[in-house]
């Protein structure tokens, strides 16, 4: 197990997307508020190295947030 303590995953948690046009997103600045197609209530995807693994939820304790693993998703064929 020695040799898996060096291995690095970037994990992305993804609330949610949305389309722009370029002169939109380049109009943005501090404290731009960008609409996204999820409710607070919908589940989140989460990410391993741009790979989905599961999905979640998102929970807010005090001034903490965090995301609770409600499902894992089957891995792709080819990665088994």
């Amino acid at each position: 197990m020695a040799t898996l303590d060096k291995v690095s995953v970037d994990i992305t948690v993804v609330l949610g997307t949305t389309s722009m046009p370029i002169h939109q997103v380049l109009r943005l600045g501090r404290g731009a508020i960008i609409e996204l197609d999820a409710t607070e209530d919908d589940a989140v995807n989460i990410l391993a190295n741009n790979l989905a693994v599961a999905k979640g939820t998102v929970v807010v304790n005090g001034n903490k947030i965090a995301v609770e693993v409600g499902e894992l998703l089957p891995r792709p064929q080819d990665m088994r």
